[in-house]
Order: structure tokens, then C-alpha cells, then sequence
């Protein structure tokens, strides 16, 4: 899919004010132009064309009646890694770089499918055109665009697998926790946890989508409706990786509110070993001033910490768990680890950025952090290995 070049009728280009590396295209085809073989892959939804408003799309497409489809509808969003205009001869050419889980049509994918799967059922003579937004950019992160994008469906996929029991594991998993009734699996559920911040915990040590540090599951901070992709798509699998981790899953808890509560000690402690004075409460990210509780079990806290700089050091302690044909264990306590490797992974999150949204987003964070506990666990196991003979 590496390279688009079709007629186009107009572009407008806007640079993002709020980021000058992201400019996006806006694009008006003429059905008949629009290439039929953009990628769907990107998009956290497949389209469902046996609905009512697909059933409605694919009528706008071929009815003669209808000639503003162009104005009327939200048109297709797409991602791509590079976007030049032809002005003398109208002609767009969209690089994609071949890579389908982050550039294609990120969202509009029932108004796409409607149009390449129609466009030959319309009148010879009739001409109808589509809005195509093309956002490119280097520091593009395309599973926050996802998130933001798609976020009415996403709720409703998450209501329909409730319908079908599938957060089953989940509910099995936390039944004996104070949390488990404060769960909302359904839509509009007045419950003070989706049910996708647990998922996200065990996207966070699916280590069999990232069983080591050359990949990570960034997508953890930056995308619930990519994490919610991910667990849709596992439930199929015989050997689901969610069912395997779901038994660990108030551990996990644990440890994320441990991480949560002790961090601001962990944070004074660097500080004064490179003779500084910690000043946590003013750090970007982080409030404290007041009371505050734990995100699932609500214990009291002395500081909200932003996400962002929380789950690249929750995330690390992935590289602790051993799996022995579907049943998952720590190989070591992550208590223990924590308080060997507590300090510097905080002191190697904050020295990283300050700005809890690219801590988040930092890939190389969460390797390096990785590294940090998958040494301690080595060192653990060398002396363990040593004290045995």
C-alpha cells in the first residue's frame, strides 16, 4: 500500500498550531478517484455494513437525490506518513510507508467501505465527492488520534462484549477485591472504574505481544481504544494471553497503587543523592496539596501522580513473570524488586522528561526501564543460583 496517487479536486493544508510538526490535508475526491485499497488496519473498528446507518451510507452513495455527501458527511480520516500536491495537474500522491498499524484510514471506515464496495451501482453521470483528512506528521501518535477518534464505538464495543460475558475473567479475577462492584462493564454504568483500566494493566504485561524490551506497550498510557483492540482481538485465541494473566490481576492492582504511594520516596531519595532538594509537589503532573486515594482501592495518598509517569515504571516489571504453558508467576516478588529498583527507575522516568504526556509516550523510557528491573531480576536469580551450591 506503500504509495497513493490519485485526482483530486482540492486541497487545503492547516499546520497545527499547538504542534508545528503535524500538518493535515484536507482532500475532496471524486468517488470514482478514490483508490479502493487504503488500509483498514489502523482503525480500532472493521466496519459493519449490515447495519442501519451503513444500510443509510451505502443509500447516500447511489441515490441520485443526494449530491452533498460531501458537505453532509464527516468524511474519512486518514494517516499517512508524507502527503505532496500536484497542483498543475491535481494530483495528490500519500505516502504510506507500508506500515498498516499506523498509517490508513484511522477513522470513516463504514463511509469508505460504502463508497469503493457502491461506486459502480451509481448513475454514469452523477458525480458525488468525499472529505479526506489526511494528518501527517514525525511525532504523529496514532493510537491517541484512534482513541479520541473513535471513542463513541469504543463504548459500544465494550457494552456488547459485556452482553456476550466476556469480561467474564475480569469479574472472576477481582471478585474478592473492595473495588469489584465499582466496575462499570455497561454503558452509562454511574461506577467510578471502566472496565478498560484494568485491561490496560494487563496490556501492560502481555508478554506475549512484548516479551522483552524490544517492544512495548506504550499503548497502555496512550490508547484505551487500541488496548480494548488488542484484548477484542485475543478473546478469540485459544491460548489467550488475558485469560492467563487475568489470575494475576489484583496483584497488579497492588503494585500499581504501591508504585502510586511510594514514588514520592522514591523521588526524594534520587534527589538527594545527587544533593538536590525534592520538591515533588511542584513537579508538572503531580498535585499535592490535599488529600487523594489510589485510583482502585481508594486508599488515602499524599500525591496525584499523572499516569504518564506511572505506567513506564509499572510496565517494567513485566520482564518478572514466567510463563509455563498458559499459567503465568512471578519469578520473583515485584515488592521486593520494587524496593531494590524503586529508585532508580524514578530517578531514569524523571530524568527522562518532565512532561508526564512524553514520558508516557517514550518508547525508549519504557525499554530502559525494562533493562533497570530486568538487571535487578538477573543479579536475584545469579544469587540464587550461587546460595544453592
Amino acid at each position: 500500500m506503500a504509495t497513493k496517487k490519485f485526482k483530486v479536486q482540492a486541497v487545503r493544508t492547516i499546520t497545527s498550531p499547538s504542534n508545528k510538526t503535524i500538518t493535515t490535508y484536507y482532500v475532496w475526491v471524486d468517488f470514482r478517484d478514490l483508490p479502493t485499497d487504503f488500509s483498514l488496519e489502523v482503525n480500532p473498528r472493521k466496519p459493519k455494513m449490515n447495519t442501519a446507518v451503513a444500510k443509510q451510507l451505502i443509500t447516500a452513495v447511489i441515490t441520485p437525490d443526494i449530491m452533498d455527501f460531501d458537505i453532509n458527511n464527516r468524511g474519512i480520516v486518514l494517516t499517512a506518513k508524507s502527503l505532496k500536491f500536484d497542483s498543475s495537474k491535481s494530483i495528490v500522491t500519500i505516502d504510506f510507508d507500508d506500515d498498516i498499524d499506523k498509517y490508513g484510514v484511522l477513522d470513516g471506515g463504514h463511509t469508505y467501505t460504502a463508497i469503493i464496495n457502491n461506486v459502480d451501482k451509481m448513475s454514469k453521470d452523477l458525480k458525488k465527492f468525499v472529505k479526506l483528512e489526511v494528518v501527517v506528521g514525525d511525532s504523529l501518535d496514532v493510537t491517541s488520534l484512534a482513541d479520541a477518534r473513535n471513542t463513541s464505538a469504543q463504548v459500544s464495543d465494550i457494552a456488547l462484549f459485556e452482553l456476550d460475558d466476556k469480561f467474564d475473567l475480569i469479574k472472576n479475577a477481582i471478585k474478592n477485591e473492595s473495588y469489584a462492584d465499582e466496575v462499570a462493564y455497561k454503558d452509562n454504568d454511574n461506577k467510578s472504574i471502566q472496565a478498560v483500566e484494568l485491561i490496560k494493566l494487563l496490556f501492560a504485561f502481555n508478554i506475549k505481544r512484548f516479551p522483552d524490551d524490544s517492544s512495548v506497550p506504550v499503548s497502555a498510557y496512550s490508547g484505551k481504544a487500541a488496548v480494548f483492540k488488542d484484548y477484542k482481538k485475543e478473546y478469540s485465541h485459544t491460548n489467550n494471553i488475558y485469560e492467563n494473566l487475568a489470575p494475576i490481576l489484583p496483584n497488579l492492582v497492588n503494585l500499581y497503587e504501591l508504585i502510586q504511594e511510594e514514588l514520592p520516596k522514591k523521588y526524594q531519595e534520587y534527589k538527594l543523592e545527587d544533593g538536590k532538594n525534592a520538591k515533588f509537589g511542584l513537579v508538572r503532573g503531580v498535585e499535592g496539596s490535599g488529600e487523594f486515594l489510589t485510583f482502585f482501592s481508594r486508599k488515602k495518598i499524599a500525591y496525584q501522580i499523572s499516569i504518564g509517569y506511572l505506567l513506564p515504571i509499572f510496565g517494567s516489571f513485566r520482564a518478572l513473570l514466567i510463563n509455563n504453558d498458559g499459567d503465568i508467576n512471578w519469578e520473583f516478588d515485584p515488592k521486593e524488586i520494587w524496593e531494590k529498583s524503586g529508585v532508580r527507575l524514578v530517578q531514569n522516568t524523571f530524568d527522562t522528561d518532565t512532561n508526564p504526556q512524553l514520558v508516557g509516550k517514550s518508547k525508549t523510557l519504557w525499554q530502559s526501564n525494562y533493562r533497570i528491573v530486568d538487571s535487578v531480576r538477573k543479579d536475584m536469580l545469579l544469587a540464587k543460583l550461587m546460595s544453592n551450591h
